[in-house]
């Protein structure tokens, strides 16, 4: 008959699975990166809705629209048409109008995988059932970056959704008591040196009730001439809590506008980056060495 764990065994055992999940954490954190200088004269910014409600349709491009500016829509096309705890969420004829106005159809996954618990090869399956998805309601179109769902991703899940997309954004870094922990929403903004297969994001629901954060976070951006992308679900007036109101979306494109950043889509921004990376040297052969 076996005895009951005493409760200095319990605690051991507690601590040993944090302490593998920290490990794990960090791990996604170092490997399977790509990395990229963020060097650019202007400031950018790009807004994202990840999912995505109905509401981001309606009320979010309405907003971006008034001051020219085109976001980022991170689609599980395995969603639309239902409903969630968000409200309805997106029609696909709404993915139609979003790409006929410009704005960038980033990859969610077909049906919202957890981006920590899904095996390997579920979640690759996913991620092409999207694509597959996605073509039969805009042929031709393709995907070209990545939002993990649910939380950052488990190593990996990292290592396969950086095979197929340009960049994938997850969420910020935190400092935890030992590591620097990736978050699904970390809060903060790209600079320095970067990994494509895990930019850093503000989750904007989670300082509404704060909005000068999010004011500091932006000026903190322009200073470093740094790439913040914020992200959200739901625009309406009474939000889940993934979500935020319209009135406050729009005071921070306002505030966005006035530090001078250019807001563009993650795609455009990638862009931006990529050209102004320093070019590779060419070494010269000299006449003398080829015996000319």
């Amino acid at each position: 008959m076996s005895e009951q764990a005493t409760h200095p065994q319990r605690s051991a055992s507690g601590y040993l699975a944090k302490a593998r999940v920290r490990f794990a954490m960090e791990a996604t954190r170092v490997l399977f990166g790509r990395q990229l200088a963020v060097r650019t004269p202007v400031p950018l910014i790009s807004f994202t809705f990840d999912d995505f409600p109905r509401s981001a349709f309606l009320n979010g491009s309405a907003i971006l629209g008034r001051y020219g500016i085109l976001g980022t829509y991170y689609v599980s096309l395995g969603l639309a048409g239902k409903q969630s705890q968000m409200g309805p969420m997106y029609q696909t004829e709404d993915l139609k109008e979003l790409a006929r106005l410009g704005h960038e159809l980033g990859c969610h996954t077909f049906g919202h995988c957890h981006s920590w618990n899904t095996l390997p090869d579920i979640y690759e399956k996913a991620i092409l059932d999207n694509q597959q998805a996605l073509n039969e309601v805009l042929p031709g179109t393709a995907f070209r970056t990545f939002s993990y769902p649910f939380s950052g991703p488990r190593l990996p899940l990292k290592q396969i959704a950086g095979r197929h997309f340009l960049c994938c954004r997850g969420g910020g870094l935190r400092a935890g008591r030992f590591f620097l922990r990736h978050h699904a929403g970390g809060q903060t903004f790209n600079s320095g040196t970067t990994d494509l297969n895990l930019l850093c994001a503000f989750f904007l629901e989670q300082s509404r009730e704060n909005p000068e954060a999010v004011k500091r976070l932006i000026d903190q951006n322009a200073q470093a001439r740094g790439w913040l992308i914020f992200a959200t679900h739901d625009v309406c007036d009474a939000p889940s809590r993934f979500g935020c109101t319209p009135a406050f979306l729009e005071q921070v494109v306002q505030w966005s506008l006035e530090s001078g950043a250019r807001i563009l889509p993650v795609v455009e921004s990638l862009e931006v980056l990529q050209a102004s990376q320093p070019k590779p040297e060419r070494k010269l052969r000299s006449c003398e060495a080829e015996g000319h």
